[in-house]
């Protein structure tokens, strides 16, 4: 009665498909609640990236993935035995967290210690060797933080997440302003209060500024509404407002 019988045409003759409507439909409420479950479990353990997870969370994420996987598609798999699955790993990496956090051992047990690649300018073999890099890695590695000659780095350091720091040699660093004896301000953070032109009322509120002070400076600087601002923000008191560009982009690189 809920079936549809649907005929395809091959090389090799005709191949008739029962499709059962009311199958396919139980997979969208398994859909809901996996992602329902899946979005408290992740913010219980923590925003962190896909580029920063740990081996361990890396495991973890993993797990998560086919058990969602196996009880939204499986249906002579016990539903609830997923959703026992996906709470224990993720209440066992919350639990990690924690523990890691209170003892350097199990933290470099469970979660690793970052591993010195370059020393003092010389690559260490045995590190290339316990990590499984190899040096053309280490060159793309290098290349993609901007240092196309390795010999300009002084130390490179492989953390737990799989990224390279580096710390060049003294000659190669960048001056900062005290380097240069220059004196700066305070650095303030920026309040991004229109987006798009939607008015942000919390972030205008934590600027201590209100709705009627925004007017007055939009209308000095010659904006009328919110409608044609694509974005608008507030740093140490000051507005920068940038506005909605429908202009075509020059072509320069042909």
């Amino acid at each position: 009665m809920y079936k549809i019988l649907k005929k395809i045409n091959t090389n090799n003759g005709d191949i008739v498909m029962n499709i059962d409507i009311i199958e396919a439909l139980r997979i969208i409420p398994r859909s809901v609640v996996s992602l329902i479950v899946l979005f408290f479990i992740t913010k219980l353990m923590g925003k962190k990236q896909v580029s920063e997870l740990s081996l361990f969370d890396y495991v973890i994420g993993i797990s998560i993935g086919n058990y969602t996987a196996e009880m939204v598609m499986n249906f002579d798999y016990q539903y609830i035995n997923g959703i026992i699955a996906i709470l224990s790993f993720g209440l066992i990496s919350y639990l990690v967290s924690v523990v890691t956090m209170k003892s350097m051992k199990l933290r470099r047990i469970l979660i690793g210690i970052p591993t010195i690649i370059i020393e003092d300018g010389r690559i260490s073999m045995k590190a290339l060797q316990k990590t499984k890099l190899d040096i053309n890695d280490l060159l793309e590695e290098c290349r993609g933080a901007g240092y196309f000659d390795i010999s300009e780095i002084s130390y490179a350091i492989l953390e737990v997440n799989g990224k390279i720091s580096i710390l060049p040699k003294s000659d190669y660093q960048v001056p900062n302003l005290k380097d240069l004896k220059i004196k700066a301000g305070k650095a303030y953070l920026t309040a991004n209060v229109i987006i798009d032109g939607v008015l942000m009322e919390d972030n205008l509120k934590n600027t201590n500024k209100n709705l009627d002070w925004l007017n007055k400076e939009l209308e000095k600087q010659g904006h009328t509404n919110f409608e044609n601002i694509l974005l608008a923000t507030i740093n140490n008191g000051t507005l920068t407002v940038f506005e909605k560009d429908y202009q075509e982009v020059k072509k320069v690189l042909e």
